[in-house]
């Protein structure tokens, strides 16, 4: 599982690759990067990279606002509210362990 992560996490993905693998122009990419949705790395020579994490996430903001007709503001929520739950579902998990 841990080499699997850091596969998943690896930054790979040129912009033009990327945006190739998820349907949209780069410009879409930059768009994203530009109002905080993604961040992807950033090489020495400043070039953005890709991992398949971020190539996932893509996915997921353009399946929301293409699919569904959820703005970018109501991504970056949803995103926010996701996290926020994983988190307390986390939190859950710790205390049940300490309890049983």
């Amino acid at each position: 599982m841990g080499n699997e992560d850091s596969f998943y996490d690896e930054p790979c993905y040129a912009i033009s690759v990327a945006a190739r693998m998820v349907e949209v122009h780069p410009q879409t990419l930059r768009y994203y990067e530009r109002v905080g949705l993604i961040r992807p790395y950033r090489s020495r020579g400043n070039r953005r990279l890709y991992s398949p994490r971020d190539v996932d996430l893509v996915r997921a903001i353009v399946r929301l606002v293409d699919d569904l007709g959820v703005n970018l503001a109501g991504v970056e929520v949803i995103f926010y509210m996701k996290q926020r739950m994983e988190e307390k579902q986390a939190e859950m998990d710790e205390a049940r362990a300490e309890f049983e």
